[in-house]
């Protein structure tokens, strides 16, 4: 099974491609997305910034991108063009985002890459998680990035063959289009291929393929009001 990173995501216009230089496999990009940004990020808004918004540390915000009152972010962090940081967005640091992103109230990001047109617009957690291009979280989605339990490194177990990541923190990983239902529980290590949705309250992990649908069936009872 291969996790090439050209497998998962479309960089051609993406402006930070860079970024997954050396990636092995597409999950390598967690321990680069700190580097990245810490080497690169100019102290800089060329966007608006609302009053009542808070921006600390090194912060580069592009054009067109609006930071809404009661957002926080704490550099370093890179914000592309035309985004969206909404009221009550959390941003922790060494976050990376690129062009037409939304990230939305109530969403904490931490050790992340949103790319291009990716959207955390409601009450998401997103910890040490790559969204590809044209992605999107629906409301509550948590993408969860530390085991509980003693074993703490995250392993994947695909068609029958065990991988060890080596990685103790790693969430998910959205290939370009996935797409969550509201309050899906993405838990440690997961991997969603191109173009998968994901039903909401669903609660997985490991490798969803490419163009897969992950249906939550569960019985539901009317009863007359009396």
């Amino acid at each position: 099974m291969s996790f090439l990173v050209s497998d998962f995501f479309d960089l051609d216009a993406f402006g930070h491609a860079a970024v997954f230089d050396g990636c092995e496999n597409v999950w390598d990009v967690l321990k680069k997305i700190a580097p990245y940004v810490r080497a690169n990020v100019t102290t800089e808004i060329r966007g608006r910034v609302e009053d009542g918004a808070h921006i600390i540390g090194e912060v580069f915000i592009d054009e067109g991108t609006v930071v809404e009152a009661g957002a926080y972010i704490r550099g370093p962090a890179m914000i592309g063009k035309n985004c969206e940081i909404r009221t009550g967005a959390y941003l922790r640091g060494d976050t990376l985002i690129g062009d037409g992103a939304i990230v939305g109230n109530s969403t904490e990001l931490k050790n992340t890459l949103l790319m291009d047109r990716a959207m955390a617009p409601h009450y998401n957690y997103c910890g040490d998680s790559v969204m590809g291009n044209d992605t999107n979280l629906g409301a509550g989605t948590k993408l969860s990035n530390y085991k509980i339990g003693a074993d703490k490194t995250v392993r994947l177990l695909v068609d029958g063959e065990v991988i060890d990541t080596g990685l103790i923190k790693f969430g998910a990983i959205l290939g370009d289009r996935a797409a969550t239902g509201c309050n899906a529980v993405l838990n440690p290590g997961t991997i969603l291929g191109k173009d998968v949705l994901v039903y909401a309250c669903t609660a997985i992990r490991g490798y969803v393929p490419h163009k897969t649908i992950v249906k939550l069936r569960q019985p539901t009872e009317q009863a007359e009001l009396r």
